[in-house]
């Protein structure tokens, strides 16, 4: 299975929607909002009840806001705690969403899976590895990394924090796959980085056992 969203320059729910009642067994809906919006708590609220999704993408840059923003963020952190949805935070090096600014929202609503999308590359890396290693929601996304990060956040986080990503189309799935196995030896902690967390995370039947 993989997780599918729509990209930050165009908000498609429906079609996310769509394509997750077609292949129920293979994507994992994840909804796009923009806190920006006045609807945003019915759009979470929508992507939940009606589309089935399991989590919430945010892309601060994008869409124009800072993520230290507490009274743009806390009313769609709560409403994503209403409904049991993750959140999928995209997270390149960018002043708009650095890992600090992320922890100081996440840190308030500490049953709220938070994933840091490309960790924070290319110079928030550091910051990212150790907003994830003092906040047990917080999670890292590979996607978009290079190798030494990901060898980086599994020495310091260890496989349980660690999502494998691949940004398609932007970048290449087989790519994304041979930087984990690159980076991750042990064939169970990669499991756990190409899938397991996401299947603990979501409660969902372990294909593997």
């Amino acid at each position: 299975m993989a997780v599918g969203c729509s990209l930050g320059q165009a908000i498609d729910n429906e079609y996310i929607a769509q394509i997750v009642a077609e292949h129920p067994t293979r994507i994992i809906g994840f909804g796009l909002v923009n806190p920006r919006d006045h609807r945003a708590r019915e759009v979470i609220r929508q992507c939940a009840r009606e589309y089935g999704m399991r989590g919430i993408k945010l892309h601060p840059t994008m869409h124009g806001y800072h993520f230290v923003d507490h009274g743009l963020l806390d009313p769609i952190f709560d409403q994503c705690r209403s409904f049991d949805l993750a959140i999928l935070v995209n997270a390149l090096d960018d002043p708009y969403c650095a890992p600090l600014a992320i922890e100081e929202i996440a840190r308030g609503f500490p049953t709220v899976p938070v994933i840091v999308a490309h960790m924070g590359t290319v110079w928030n890396v550091v910051e990212a590895i150790t907003v994830a290693e003092r906040n047990s929601n917080l999670y890292l996304d590979t996607s978009g990394t290079q190798l030494l990060e990901v060898s980086m956040a599994y020495k310091r986080v260890g496989p349980e924090k660690l999502v494998m990503g691949t940004d398609w189309p932007g970048s290449d799935f087989e790519l994304e796959r041979l930087k984990i196995r690159k980076a991750i030896h042990d064939d169970d902690h990669r499991r756990m980085v190409e899938g397991g967390n996401l299947v603990k995370l979501f409660e969902l039947a372990d294909p593997i056992g």
